[in-house]
């Protein structure tokens, strides 16, 4: 079956191709159908090609070349792919996960114009991401992370005739570049001190480097900065939120089950480098963290469905990246597996609620959708419950991993995270909350037109309820009866990293703290939880009305920190009036009068030129014998 790797990447290229030249006056359902297909195929390549390394006890990785792309002296840079449990795992969320939000889509965005132009973005998407976690390469790990990126450009702003939506993919797109600049320079400074691009090889060769090397340690800097920009982590994460502007299902697909878990992916990838750099793993621990509180104080006091989500996904990317600089690389990648189901899950679900109301996203015109979605209601239960951490649903178990390796590297950071997960508790039951119970506080029409969306969204939505109660289970703790089954399938892939740390201390927890551990943090989410429900279910309070006086401290997070206003302060304006000046100064008066003075010379010199046409062959005649006699002298004098 690896023969046929090829193909997982290749078919949703071929959808793209097909929906983007073919789609335009084809049936949807047949444009739906076969994008749909392009996706479960490589997902079922996928699997077959994952069982081997599962029932294998020690798999070596399959690395397979193509083609050469480009070879300059001792450069050489191939298209191939390597197919170890990291990618082969990534595979299986993005082709899984993908493929039910192409379904999703095909009743979501059934009534659109361009169905079948979002379904060849879709298409691209997936082959990009496919790219980005196949590629044997640092190379074509960036023309991965450039597709996606493109991609994503395009599908925020898929609906480009509101204004807005441009300006939020113009957005996403430009600070993206920031990120994708340093992750540039990181990689030329891995291939300054390797002389190679390939994964294997940089892994393998950098063992023989003492930690703390200075080299090394700036390439992970900027390595880590690229990782920044794509996963939205303080201060390049501002435009996932104003993402939003995208259909749901992108939201769903991009900004939660894969672009933004790629910056995961590069840093569990290139493990052996970070591992290397200890000063880099701190600033990775100490950004994630405050990530993820600061993003989670702000999804308290948002008021749009998709935008609570989005704060959420940024805090949760928080958590991913907090495990990764503690150096708990399977703890992070288990968190990007199992939130990639709950948090594709309640974006899906929300799509579903935004569905059944007419295009109306803001929670406070909700309430009491419980009795007219029942299916989106239970679903969406399931995964509020998961990413708040209660047991036995998959977001309990990873997110208790990265809280006990916070509490074996120092206490403090468990409280900080524990107190991370009680906002999201309390921000994300209020969410809900506010949207399904209580009475209805929309208009009349939109309380006539309530209805459970139709099958093709909400098959979708159980099957991502039944991955977020059963993914935790595939690393469940000795503690609990297990066998931490991903940290053993992850050895091999972090190999390098064991080697370096060989012979050091490392903090263990005894089955009797973790037990103590898990019962504080989940009592406190159920306390938390309970207080939700009290406030928002019995008691009914609504967030206060848009102009309403309201408290400095609730205002400062409605308005989101003021962030985006600060940049425009730091940034965006200085930026505009030094632009200005140098137009009037530079632009004005030195460049144009240069090129308005190449103009004039050429207008002066041709107005004299043309007197020598005259029309008269006899003076042509002259002409020609007066320049024969100039070569013939030039000749002589030169020779």
């Amino acid at each position: 079956m690896e023969q046929l790797a090829w193909l997982i990447p290749v078919l949703p290229l071929a959808g793209f191709l097909l929906s983007i030249f073919f789609g335009k006056g084809t049936s949807k359902n047949i444009i739906g159908s076969i994008a749909s297909l392009m996706i479960l195929v490589p997902f079922i390549l996928t699997v077959s090609i994952f069982i081997p390394f599962v029932n294998s006890v020690d798999q070596e990785p399959i690395r397979i070349v193509f083609l050469e792309w480009m070879h300059i002296a001792s450069l050489s840079i191939n298209y191939s792919i390597q197919l170890d449990q990291l990618s082969l795992m990534m595979m299986l969320v993005i082709t899984g996960v993908g493929f039910l939000i192409h379904v999703y889509s095909v009743g979501y965005m059934h009534d659109d114009e361009n169905f079948h132009k979002f379904f060849a973005y879709l298409n691209l998407f997936v082959f990009f991401m496919l790219i980005l976690v196949m590629g044997s390469n640092y190379i074509l790990l960036f023309v991965g992370w450039e597709g996606v990126g493109l991609c994503s450009y395009l599908l925020i702003g898929f609906w480009y005739k509101n204004p807005e939506y441009n300006k939020a993919a113009n957005k996403a797109f430009i600070m993206n570049r920031i990120g994708d600049l340093g992750l540039l320079l990181g990689i030329f400074l891995l291939y300054l001190r390797f002389s190679t691009f390939e994964f294997n090889r940089i892994a393998f060769e950098a063992l023989q480097i003492d930690p703390g090397d200075p080299l090394i340690r700036n390439a992970t800097i900027l390595l880590f900065i690229g990782a920044i920009g794509k996963s939205a982590q303080l201060p390049l994460f501002t435009w996932l939120p104003d993402a939003m502007a995208g259909p749901t299902p992108v939201s769903a697909l991009i900004h939660a089950a894969t672009m933004v878990t790629a910056g995961i992916y590069l840093i569990i990838r290139s493990n052996v480098l970070f591992t290397l750099a200890p000063f880099t793993q701190e600033i990775i621990m100490v950004v994630g963290l405050v990530t993820a509180i600061f993003a989670a104080t702000i999804g308290l006091k948002q008021n749009d469905i998709k935008k609570v989500l989005a704060y959420s996904t940024v805090s949760q990317l928080g958590y991913m990246f907090f495990a990764l600089g503690l150096g708990a690389y399977t703890a992070a990648y288990f968190h990007l597996f199992t939130h990639a189901f709950f948090k594709a899950l309640l974006f899906l679900g929300s799509g579903s609620v935004i569905h059944a109301m007419g295009g109306e996203q803001d929670i406070r015109k909700m309430g009491g959708l419980k009795k007219y979605m029942p299916i989106t209601h239970l679903t969406f239960a399931i995964g509020t419950f998961a990413i708040a951490g209660i047991p036995p649903l998959a977001g309990f178990f990873s997110k208790d991993q990265i809280l006990a390796s916070a509490y074996a590297h120092n206490p403090i950071f468990w409280v900080l995270g524990l107190g991370g997960a009680l906002l999201t508790a309390f921000y994300m039951f209020r969410l809900f909350y506010l949207t399904f119970y209580g009475s209805f506080r929309g208009t009349h029409e939109q309380e006539h037109h309530l209805h459970e969306s139709p099958k093709t969204m909400t098959i979708p939505l159980i099957v991502l309820a039944v991955c977020s109660v059963v993914a935790g289970f595939v690393n469940v703790p000795e503690v609990l009866g297990g066998n931490h089954w991903l940290d053993r399938f992850f050895a091999d892939i972090l190999a390098g990293s064991t080697f370096i740390l060989e012979g050091k201390e490392h903090g263990h927890l005894s089955h009797t703290l973790e037990y103590i551990l898990m019962a504080v943090s989940v009592v406190a989410v159920l306390s938390v939880i309970f207080y939700a429900r009290i406030r928002y279910n019995k008691n009914g309070h609504v967030p206060a009305a848009d102009g309403e006086p309201i408290p400095a401290w609730q205002q400062l997070l409605v308005d989101k920190y003021r962030i985006d206003e600060l940049y425009n302060a730091i940034v965006a304006r200085p930026v505009i009036a030094a632009s200005s000046w140098i137009q009037k100064i530079f632009e004005t008066n030195f460049f144009d009068r240069i090129v308005n003075g190449v103009g004039q010379v050429v207008i002066l010199s041709s107005r004299t030129v043309r007197f020598l046409q005259t029309g008269n062959v006899g003076f042509y005649v002259f002409a020609m014998a007066i320049g024969i006699l100039a070569i013939l002298a030039a000749n002589l004098f030169l020779n």
